[in-house]
């Protein structure tokens, strides 16, 4: 296609009929689903902006005419929208920024996007976290910027095409990084390799880190079911099932390196100033995926960390890419 600089080789007989554009394919999920993807006989499309590589589109998701040409050139049966600002702390420093991605950005494509089926990638963080487990049909009522900016997106993308849409929730994610920092899960890896330093690490709040490659399996699910049956629509949750905070995390990890956890220290109260509001308790009630079939089995905590970190256990200062 001219102009469109996406497939990995040019001599391929087979091309597959499905296509799917993924935005935000140089971030950490946008990546595993990009792969997931690709490497599932569909024909896909990544755009990033700022990371944007060689065989990754450039386009301004604010730019009107830049997504309709990616759009109309591409021709995708699929979107996947994985673009945003997830770090809520930035989302309060930056808040003009974050919004205009996190929200115009979603009007922008959704309105382009037509007919054409669109998975948004949201957030927990909908939710205030004081009475979980949380049903896709209980009010939102988010904490932070964040959340705030991400429920926002979800009413852009359901008001645009509420005949082909689909929201899907997921909470703290990891997966293969390129740097730890990439992620609020694999950041502790540093705390756990530093061994002779104590270190606070929380152990208030609850989470359920979940694994890329599953939320990116879920994303071709849903998307393969949508292509069959077009009244695939509306919110949906998926989340694994490991309760964790960020301290038992930690020792988690350790633990999967054969690491040393005793000087990982459990801060048991929040301390002030401690930046964005995060909710106590956002789990996930995730059972009309399961009902519909359309859910991964969760990858287990350890066996995915070992994964995400291993190019890492030698040398907490290397940051090499990790993907291909």
């Amino acid at each position: 296609m001219p102009g469109f600089n996406y497939g990995d080789d040019q001599d391929e007989v087979y091309t597959p009929y499905r296509r799917v554009l993924v935005t935000g394919a140089t971030g950490l999920l946008g990546r595993a689903v990009y792969k997931e993807f690709k490497n599932n006989d569909w024909d896909a499309l990544g755009c990033g902006y700022n990371r944007a590589r060689p065989y990754f589109l450039k386009c301004n998701l604010l730019d009107e005419d830049a997504v309709r040409g990616v759009i109309q050139g591409f021709q995708p049966h699929v979107i996947v929208h994985c673009a945003a600002e997830r770090r809520p702390d930035v989302v309060e420093r930056h808040t003009e920024a974050a919004m205009n991605l996190n929200v115009h950005a979603c009007s922008t494509l959704a309105k382009e996007a037509g007919g054409i089926f669109l998975i948004y990638i949201s957030t927990d963080y909908v939710f205030d976290g004081r009475n979980p487990p949380y049903g896709e049909n209980d009010a939102p009522n988010p904490l932070n910027l964040y959340g705030k900016s991400k429920l926002e997106g979800e009413r852009e993308i359901l008001r645009h095409c509420p005949a082909g849409a689909a929201v899907l929730r997921v909470p703290i994610l990891f997966g293969e990084v390129e740097k730890v920092e990439e992620s609020a899960v694999t950041v502790l890896w540093d705390h756990v390799q530093e061994g002779t330093e104590s270190c606070t690490i929380d152990h208030c709040q609850q989470r359920f880190p979940t694994y890329t490659n599953d939320v990116a399996r879920v994303c071709r699910n849903m998307a393969e079911r949508a292509l069959q049956d077009s009244s695939l629509r509306g919110i949906f949750h998926y989340s694994a099932k490991e309760q964790m905070t960020k301290y038992e995390m930690a020792c988690a990890i350790a633990d999967a390196f054969n690491l040393p956890s005793s000087h990982l220290i459990p801060m048991t109260e929040q301390p002030a100033g401690a930046g964005a509001q995060r909710p106590q308790n956002a789990q996930l009630e995730c059972s009309r995926l399961e009902l519909l079939g359309l859910s991964a089995e969760p990858t287990p905590f350890k066996t995915a960390i070992r994964d995400s970190l291993w190019p890492f256990q030698h040398d907490k200062r290397w940051r090499q890419t990790v993907f291909h």
